[in-house]
């Protein structure tokens, strides 16, 4: 039986909600205490604390609810999770026990086990159809909501296709087409995630150029978060080059200062550079004129923000990363000229750097001082585009240009290919031109004489 008016259960960890107690070790029941005249549905509680699955059992026979709820609502399943006690959470969900009840702040068992850190609990109710509680980023206030937040039932994903790397998706947001990343709930217990997360979204609410990926909004209040960026229908550059294979000179080189004037932007952000750290061409976008946007800041940092753990080939592509990086040595914006370099050189040979090599080799090719090797005939570095490139990706950081001195040297090679093929163009029509006068003239001439012959029968 339950009792009418139930106590406060106060062993154990309290509830991860409770301002009075946040994460606050309650003393535990001392060796011999009797618990014989303690109310019946607080034993319960007792023997979930102490992870007496037998005296569960015994006190459940006697008539207890599962469900029962101290004074504060909470119940054996919260104590259980809090305590990161699996089998006893076990016992308790095969013995009915509701998985999602909340207490008086409004924690659940789910939100108590993520906050306590208790993974393996975690898994065993989201197994039972536990769900998250909130979003990481929820406010308590409906005026701290941020102005970017968009209402999840606003987002429309009837029709939603896969986009790059399967973390973007497309939805229809307020009749437009939209991108939407994602932060599954179940990585809302890993905190390096929810950081990234909340670190890609800071950074997106100070960008604007027409070379970044526009920001238009996120769902921080409630889970799965997201973040919305307008949708590029034409793809990332990595499917363009398989499609494509090599590019002409003059489109790479214009591709190139796309990419360069875009994360050459976030390199003079204010007061704090930007470095983008994951940049090759899959999170390189096409927009609907032809032009280029860089894309996905999951993996990019301040600059003056100090590194709470080194960047590994798990976070980014090894293939375009550059040597420092992999070194786990200190950097600086540098590393995004090194895979600018990579990925100008590809446009050209039409394949990735070291495409021969596995994934894990290419990054130790680099450190060795190794580089991709020119195969493409020499006319299509003409004008120095190769030597720019051997530059950006010098072993020496300091020694590589910075991407405004990439843009003007850039600028001057577009403007030279695009004079010589505007003269080599020019220089067609003229010879059409010339042809079709001489063609022209051929035939007068050739009537004249026809004329000519048929006077002199005449005679």
């Amino acid at each position: 039986m339950e009792s009418k008016n139930p106590t406060r259960f106060t062993l154990g960890k309290q509830s991860s909600l409770a301002p009075e107690r946040h994460g606050e070790e309650s003393g535990s029941h001392k060796d011999g205490e009797s618990v014989e005249g303690v109310d019946s549905g607080v034993r319960l509680m007792y023997s979930a604390n102490e992870g007496d699955l037998d005296g569960i059992r015994e006190v459940l026979e006697s008539g207890v609810s599962v469900n029962f709820r101290d004074i504060d609502y909470r119940t054996a399943l919260h104590i259980a999770a809090c305590q990161g006690l699996t089998d006893v959470v076990a016992l308790l969900l095969e013995k009915g026990a509701e998985v999602d009840p909340k207490d008086r702040w409004g924690s659940t068992p789910l939100a108590d086990a993520i906050y306590y850190k208790k993974n393996d609990v975690i898994k065993l109710l989201e197994k039972h159809g536990a769900k998250p509680l909130m979003a990481p980023m929820h406010v308590n206030h409906a005026r701290e909501v941020p102005e970017y937040e968009i209402d999840p039932k606003e987002l429309d994903f009837t029709n939603s296709v896969e986009i790059t790397k399967g973390t973007f998706c497309s939805a229809f947001w307020r009749g437009t087409e939209v991108a939407v990343k994602k932060l599954k709930e179940n990585v809302l217990t890993n905190e390096e995630r929810v950081k990234s997360f909340r670190d890609e979204l800071a950074l997106f609410q100070k960008i604007r150029h027409p070379n970044v990926v526009q920001f238009l909004g996120a769902v921080t209040q409630s889970s799965p978060m997201m973040i919305v960026t307008e949708y590029l229908p034409k793809g990332d550059l990595r499917a363009f080059l398989k499609r494509k294979g090599a590019l002409k000179p003059l489109t790479a080189v214009r591709f190139a200062l796309d990419i360069a004037r875009g994360v050459g932007y976030l390199h003079e952000n204010k007061p704090s550079p930007i470095i983008h750290r994951d940049l090759e061409p899959s999170n390189i976008l096409r927009d609907d004129t032809g032009h280029l946007k860089v894309a996905d800041l999951g993996v990019s940092k301040l600059l003056a923000v100090k590194e709470d753990r080194p960047l590994t080939c798990q976070d980014t592509s090894c293939r375009y990363v550059a040597p420092e990086v992999f070194k786990q040595e200190e950097y600086d914006t540098k590393v995004d000229v090194f895979s600018f370099a990579l990925i100008l050189q590809e446009m050209i040979e039409g394949c990735p750097p070291f495409s021969a090599k596995k994934d894990e080799e290419v990054p130790k090719a680099y450190a060795a001082k190794e580089r991709p090797p020119f195969r493409a005939p020499s006319k299509r570095y003409a004008n120095g585009l190769k030597e720019l490139i051997e530059e950006c990706w010098n072993e020496n950081p300091e020694k590589r240009p910075t991407f405004r001195q990439i843009i003007t040297r850039l600028e001057s090679i577009n403007n030279t290919i695009g004079y010589k093929r505007r003269w080599k163009v020019r220089s067609f029509k003229c010879f059409q031109n010339l042809e079709a006068l001489l063609k022209r003239d051929h035939s007068k001439l050739s009537s004249r004489g026809s004329s000519s012959r048929s006077a002199s029968s005449r005679i």
